[in-house]
């Protein structure tokens, strides 16, 4: 009986396995296609002189792009402006996120809609999001230089030239700091109570429990937070591009000259898609070095409380 089972056991196996494949088989494809192929191809373009009409007489060139791309001092500063609004834009907007998550956390009237209301911005489409502000900061007929001019008279900011970087991070944390709020609201509500109860019976007030117990065990939230924040900032692309102008060839002020703006003018305006996909693969690695040095950090200072002995990896 037992081995009369067995070919059955074995035929059911393979049927499950092969029904598996059957299902996953529309990833696998797509991920066979449309990304581990062209990130190959697109490793593979930045050793040669690909133009993107020059099929016939591609040659490959080793690593002159990359060597290029290093001595490049557009790429050099489009990365320092890149790396300045880094460093204002996510520390910016996860103190935000948290500040609003553990207001909104409470019971608060119309706790629901408030939180509604700053998700609101993560849902809209960009483009319209950045025509709304340019109309709101436009020189001469914006709403705030009108309300300045109440208060100023004869003053007219020119807020999308002067200040383009500040407007960029402003709008920016406008958009995403809903989406940090939900994801921290979701780690306050992981927090036991019975961990602010017996700080606040021991004699802590508020800010006490908030520092000594709540941002504690919300650390591993930050620390998720603080990776993603740096590899969305290191690849902002289209928000200033749509504040420089009606369309995506409007060149930014000097000051919103970013790496991927460097690489977008590379690749399609000057046709370099060699040049541009070394460029590409110089900011991978400076991803991967960042979210290292942030992984091998995360020891001192994320907390789990599944662990002991305080922060650790």
């Amino acid at each position: 009986m037992v081995f009369a089972t067995r070919p059955r056991l074995r035929g059911r196996s393979w049927r499950e396995t092969r029904s598996f494949y059957l299902f996953v088989s529309p990833w696998i494809a797509g991920f066979l296609f449309l990304g581990l192929f062209p990130l190959v191809l697109g490793f593979a373009t930045s050793f040669t002189n690909y133009d993107g009409f020059n099929l016939d007489h591609v040659k490959f060139v080793g690593l002159s792009n990359y060597t290029r791309a290093i001595a490049d001092n557009e790429a050099l500063f489009a990365l320092g402006r890149t790396a300045f609004f880094t460093a204002l834009d996510v520390p910016l907007s996860i103190v935000l996120a948290v500040l609003i998550a553990v207001m909104l956390n409470q019971a608060i009237p119309a706790r629901g809609a408030f939180r509604t209301l700053f998700y609101l911005p993560t849902v809209v489409p960009v483009v319209a999001t950045v025509w709304v502000w340019k109309i709101f900061l436009d020189q001469n007929f914006g709403l705030l230089n009108a309300g300045i001019e109440l208060i100023f008279p004869n003053v007219a900011i020119r807020w999308l030239v002067d200040y383009p970087t500040y407007v960029l991070v402003a709008l920016t944390l406008w958009m995403g700091v809903g989406n940090g709020m939900v994801i921290f609201l979701a780690g306050l509500q992981g927090i036991p109570n019975e961990l602010r109860e017996a700080a606040q019976i021991d004699g802590a007030g508020r800010w006490r429990v908030f520092v000594s117990v709540t941002l504690p065990l919300l650390t591993p939230v930050i620390f998720f937070e603080l990776i993603m924040g740096i590899i969305g900032a290191l690849q902002v692309l289209v928000t200033p591009l749509l504040l420089a102008g009606a369309s995506l060839s409007a060149m930014p002020p000097r000051d919103n000259y970013y790496y991927l703006i460097h690489v977008y003018i590379q690749v399609f305006a000057n046709q370099r898609f060699g040049y541009g996909t070394a460029l590409l693969w110089l900011l991978f690695v400076v991803i991967v070095v960042l979210s290292l040095i942030v992984f091998r950090s995360s020891r001192y200072w994320v907390y789990y409380e599944a662990e002991t002995g305080g922060a650790k990896e």
